[in-house]
């Protein structure tokens, strides 16, 4: 998997935007599924023994903290080729507590960055949540919600699932709002768990569609591990996303994930077929139709796939570099690359 944007089309692209003497702020929005963050201890009311970490029978501390120092590195480093900086926000998935954001964000490459997290525990019954990094120079939250999304097997059981986080904060003084999401896998095959998906989409689609409501040109960033692609029908069918830009509405959702997809990028791969679980999608009040940026507005939007998350050789050469792989700590990162977008605003000088 090559890298999204080659460094000569960014070096053209920035050179022209900022030769016209006006200087910019660009953000980084980011999204990284972390692959089985747990602690070291089995707590009895979830299912955690199952974790990667818990079937390590030795030196499982120092693992563990090899493991949330390898993911601090990656996290300090996406979005730094645009802007020379860290990420701004980081949506974050598979995470078992707040202990482990906790531990992360005292790692080395992320202790003075001044990050904070907002988390909430989830009714997974393995206790995977999601969450929310925040530069708090950058962003303010205002308000912050966890969604349940109530799903049922074919015998009424109830299954028990990841929420749904919202997040609504101001980012350079312009209110933002972020869903970050882990929807149901496809364990069963694609096409019998494809309705879980469809209704974790409808269940996105319900708050942004609230939101739209209170303000018609609300700005929403909608990002996750959603188990499809971007040409499924929970994002095609459910969310109505748009591939092009200027075909987007102010309140509905462009997905520039889908051209890459359709290029042969993805964020992970199984059975060596690749996929695009992870992205991120702008509502069209982000899609700016100043080229001075007089307003935040989407600018970018990329795969972080730098050599070191790539498997090198062996049997997986070419797969994201995994941290767990037959009951063993491999020193890697993640089974998932993370996907981050530029938003861009016009200084006044």
């Amino acid at each position: 998997m090559k890298l999204t944007v080659s460094l000569l089309l960014l070096f053209f692209t920035f050179q022209n935007l900022f030769s016209q003497k006006q200087a910019y702020k660009i953000y980084t929005l980011a999204f990284y599924n972390l692959e089985n963050l747990f602690d070291t201890i089995d707590h009895p009311d979830k299912l955690d023994e199952e974790s990667p970490i818990l079937k390590i029978q030795y030196n499982r501390s120092k693992v563990y903290a090899q493991k949330l120092k390898n993911l601090a590195q990656v996290i300090s480093e996406i979005g730094s080729q645009q802007t020379g900086s860290f990420p701004t926000l980081v949506g974050i998935a598979e995470i078992e507590n707040s202990t482990v954001l906790e531990d992360l964000l005292q790692t080395s490459s992320l202790q003075e960055k001044n990050y904070d997290f907002i988390h909430f525990d989830s009714p997974d019954l393995r206790g995977i949540d999601v969450g929310l990094l925040y530069y708090k120079t950058a962003f303010v939250p205002l308000y912050y919600k966890n969604y349940a999304l109530k799903l049922w097997n074919e015998t009424g059981m109830r299954i028990h699932t990841r929420d749904v986080l919202l997040v609504s904060g101001y980012l350079d003084n312009e209110l933002l709002h972020i869903l970050i999401n882990h929807w149901p896998s496809r364990r069963g095959g694609e096409k019998k768990s494809r309705h879980l998906r469809e209704r974790a989409a409808f269940l996105n689609k319900k708050i942004s569609d609230s939101l739209f409501t209170d303000n018609p040109k609300a700005r929403i960033v909608i990002m996750g591990d959603f188990n499809d692609n971007p040409t499924n029908s929970s994002f095609k069918k459910i969310l109505n996303t748009k591939k092009r830009k200027n075909k987007t509405a102010v309140n509905e959702f462009y997905n520039p994930y889908e051209r890459l997809y359709k290029k042969g990028l993805g964020t992970l791969a199984y059975r060596d077929k690749i996929h695009l679980f992870d992205q991120i999608l702008i509502s069209g009040s982000l899609l700016s139709n100043n080229k001075n940026f007089e307003n935040l507005g989407f600018f970018q939007s990329h795969i972080f796939n730098p050599h070191y998350l790539t498997l090198s050789s062996g049997r997986y050469k070419g797969y994201p570099f995994r941290s767990f792989a037959n009951g063993t700590f491999t020193n890697g990162y993640s089974d998932h690359y993370p996907v981050y977008i530029n938003l861009i605003k016009m200084l006044k000088l």
